[in-house]
């Protein structure tokens, strides 16, 4: 049974999933090889933290993008100020906490 009243699915919806899923993947196969190169007691430069750093990056920004979508575009006309301010509060607070964890990287790694 299909139900006429469900809106269609946004044209970035597709494309944010993939971005999402992939620049997950990004992140673990970076964290994999990371691991093992340091279990062969290789250093690695510090240079390769970016890959990381920007697949998390995308992993967020597109969360937050589907997020939006799911939570922004889908509330009612009445509501909708109320939850772009609560909304725009939550992606401030994940971005920070995605900034807060980058610096707090690098760093230790200049500490070091």
């Amino acid at each position: 049974m299909t139900n006429p009243e469900k809106p269609a699915a946004h044209p970035l919806r597709k494309t944010l999933l993939i971005i999402e899923f992939s620049a997950l993947a990004v992140l673990l196969g970076s964290m994999g090889w990371f691991s093992n190169q340091t279990d062969t007691g290789h250093s690695i430069n510090p240079a390769w933290l970016l890959i990381p750093a920007f697949a998390s990056l995308a992993v967020f920004l597109s969360f937050i993008g589907l997020m939006y979508q799911r939570w922004i575009l889908a509330a009612n006309a009445a509501n909708q100020l109320r939850h772009k301010i609560v909304f725009s509060l939550l992606a401030i607070t994940l971005i920070s906490v995605w900034v807060y964890g980058i610096a707090s990287t690098w760093l230790s790694l200049n500490a070091a």
